[in-house]
C-alpha cells in the first residue's frame, strides 16, 4: 500500500511541478507584455504573478485533465484562468495584439530550452534526487513545447486565433473574433469528440492529434539538438 502512495505521489510531483510553471508562466507572461505595450488591466488586478493559484482554474487546470488522463487521451488539454486584456488600450493595437497573444508559447518554448539546458547538471546531483529531476526536466519540455504547439492553433480564444486575427485584413479579423465565444466548444469537438465519433466507425480521424505530435516531435528534437543533448 505504500508503495502504491509512494508511486502515485512520485508522478504527481513530476507532472504537477513542469505543469504548474508552465501553465503559471505563461499567463504572466501575456500580462506582463500587455502591460508593456500599454494595457494594465492583468497588472491592476495581480495576474503579473507567478503565484499558481491567481491563474488556476478548477475546471480547465485540474478536472479536465485528469479526465483526459483517465480516459486514455492521446495528448492531454488544459486550460487556466485566462489573464483579461483590453487591446483597445495598447499603443498599437493590431501588431501589441499579435506580440501579447504570442508572449505565452513564447515564454512555454523558453521554459522548454531552459529545461533542456538543466540536463546538464543532472549528472553532478547525488541520487535519489538526480532521476526526480531528470523526470521533472523530460516534462517539463515535453509540456512547455505541448502547450505552445497548442496553443499556436488558429482557433479563437487560443494564441494562435488572436495572432491570426492581428493578421488577417479587418473583415476577416472581426468575423474570426466572433467564432471566440464558441471556440472551446469548437476545438474540444474537433480535437476530442470528432476523432471519439469516427472511431465508433471504424474511421481514425485524428489530424489534430497528429498534427501536434508530429509538431511536437521535431520542436522537442530541435530544442534538444540546440541545447546540445544529441
Amino acid at each position: 500500500m505504500n508503495g502504491s502512495l509512494n508511486l502515485i505521489l512520485y508522478e504527481i510531483s513530476i507532472w504537477a511541478i513542469p505543469a504548474i510553471v508552465a501553465i503559471t508562466f505563461h499567463e504572466a507572461s501575456h500580462g506582463y507584455v500587455a502591460h508593456l505595450l500599454g494595457d494594465d488591466t492583468a497588472w491592476r488586478l495581480g495576474r503579473v504573478s507567478f503565484n499558481p493559484l491567481v491563474h488556476i482554474d478548477p475546471l480547465g487546470t485540474i478536472i479536465l485533465p485528469a479526465i483526459l488522463l483517465v480516459l486514455g487521451a492521446p495528448f492531454l488539454f488544459g486550460y487556466a484562468k485566462p489573464v483579461p486584456v483590453n487591446f483597445r488600450a495598447l499603443r498599437h493595437p493590431r501588431i501589441d495584439t499579435i506580440l501579447v497573444a504570442a508572449a505565452g508559447p513564447g515564454m512555454n518554448l523558453l521554459l522548454a530550452t531552459i529545461a533542456a539546458l538543466g540536463f546538464h547538471i543532472v549528472g553532478y546531483i547525488p541520487a535519489p534526487g538526480a532521476p526526480w529531476l531528470a523526470a521533472n526536466l523530460r516534462n517539463a519540455v515535453l509540456l512547455n513545447v505541448v502547450l505552445a504547439i497548442f496553443n499556436l492553433l488558429p482557433i479563437p480564444p487560443l494564441d494562435g486565433g488572436r495572432i491570426l486575427a492581428g493578421i488577417l485584413p479587418g473583415a476577416l479579423a472581426r468575423a474570426l473574433s466572433r467564432v471566440e465565444p464558441y471556440g472551446l466548444l469548437i476545438l474540444i469537438g474537433l480535437v476530442f469528440i470528432l476523432p471519439l465519433l469516427a472511431a465508433q466507425f471504424g474511421i481514425g480521424f485524428d489530424p489534430f492529434a497528429r498534427l501536434i505530435m508530429t509538431s511536437t516531435t521535431t520542436v522537442v528534437r530541435a530544442i534538444l539538438r540546440l541545447t546540445g543533448n544529441m
